[in-house]
């Protein structure tokens, strides 16, 4: 499907087109699911959370301006939903980040060589788990979504400095973990 289709679905939704919102929902599902996974890291919750991002679509696809694409759009609707879900379940563990240094460059990182080989599929996942929900959303969004930065920086509602710095950090404390699973070193 073109970006056209779905701001057509959208339109369809916007006057209370059923059919089209189980289109939409059959379209992304999965893409909502596997993000918000990313976030409250439970299947119910995240069950919890694609049914809640959809019920707003149905109530808010009105409003899509056509400012970003449909899919960023809908992403930045599907973090605020985690967010929320997570401060209901447990608001004293979450923290803002936004105050990170921005001017760091990027790191280089053999994350996605390792991701590709698949030898440690394993290791790199349990890696994945061991980041803070903030640098796991932006390197999903970056690596499975194939999302820029800008674009990351619209659906996670800070700048996008923040997202290369907590990008550089992710990278760096993959990279850590790997090597101490892999045995590459001392970190």
């Amino acid at each position: 499907m073109s970006e056209d289709t779905d701001v057509q679905l959208l339109l369809r939704i916007a006057g209370q087109d059923q059919r089209a919102l189980r289109q939409f929902y059959e379209r992304f599902h999965g893409v909502v699911y596997q993000f918000s996974m990313r976030t409250v890291a439970n299947a119910a919750d995240a069950a919890e959370v694609l049914n809640e991002v959809m019920l707003e679509v149905w109530r808010r696809a009105a409003s899509f301006q056509g400012q970003s694409q449909v899919r960023t759009w809908l992403l930045s609707i599907t973090r605020h939903k985690s967010v929320d879900l997570l401060r209901r379940k447990r608001p004293t563990e979450l923290l803002d980040e936004a105050s990170l240094d921005e001017g760091e460059e990027e790191a280089s990182c053999p994350m996605s060589l390792a991701m590709e080989l698949g030898q440690q599929g394993e290791q790199v996942r349990l890696c994945l788990d061991r980041l803070k929900d903030s640098h796991r959303q932006v390197v999903y969004l970056t690596f499975f979504e194939e999302l820029s930065y800008p674009e990351i920086a619209e659906i996670m509602a800070i700048p996008n400095g923040t997202v290369k710095t907590r990008m550089l950090h992710a990278k760096q404390q993959l990279l850590q973990c790997l090597r101490r699973l892999l045995g590459g070193g001392e970190t």
